[in-house]
This record gives structure tokens, sequence and C-alpha cells, in this order.
């Protein structure tokens, strides 16, 4: 629940809690419980956040609905991955057929 002002008209200024829903309704002053009308005393407190506060908050609004990506291409794109292309296991035979050299000899391949 966000902190509002209100204006007492027998004791002054004060903050008190209330719900969103009842951002208009006045309130009972906490000393002489006179119902007290809402007034904008301050500014809003998030301009004193320090930066790093800031940042945090920003992150978290933007991947709320859209996650930051790092790049447009997936993991192990051959364009932007900067590696050394993983050499193939598939033994090629000079009559063009195929088998794979490796862990599961049975297996056929395409």
């Amino acid at each position: 629940m966000p902190v509002y002002d209100y204006a007492c008209p027998q004791c002054g200024p004060f903050e008190a809690l209330a719900p969103m829903s009842a951002f208009a309704d006045p309130c009972d002053c906490p000393a002489c419980a006179t119902r007290a009308p809402r007034v904008l005393l301050t500014a809003p407190r998030l301009a004193k956040m320090d930066g790093g506060r800031r940042t945090a908050f920003a992150t978290n609004e933007r991947s709320a609905d859209s996650p930051k990506r790092l790049s447009s291409h997936g993991p192990g794109c051959g364009c932007c991955s900067g590696g050394k292309k993983k050499a193939s296991r598939t033994l090629h035979r000079p009559d063009g057929s195929k088998s794979l050299t490796g862990t599961r000899p049975w297996m056929i391949s395409h």
C-alpha cells in the first residue's frame, strides 16, 4: 500500500497508508480522529532513489514482458559464435555411403 499525505485542519499534515483504491478518500487524523482530506505535499520519492536501485527497477520493468536478448541468433550460431566448427564424426566412403564413427556404431545415419 502506498503512503499518502493528508492535512488535518486542527493538527496539520500527516502521512498514512491507504489502499490504491481509496486514494481520493479522506483519512482519520491519528491525533484527533478528525476526517482529513488528501493533499499533495511532497513529490513522489522515486527521484530520491540511488542509481543502482533505479537501474534494477528499470530492468524488472523491461523483463516483465520482453526479456533482454543477448543477440539475434541462437547459441552455436555459425556467423557470430566465433568458435571452430565442430568436426563431423560421419565417415564418407568413396562409393557415397556414410557411417557414423563413434559410440553408437549400430546407428544408421541419413
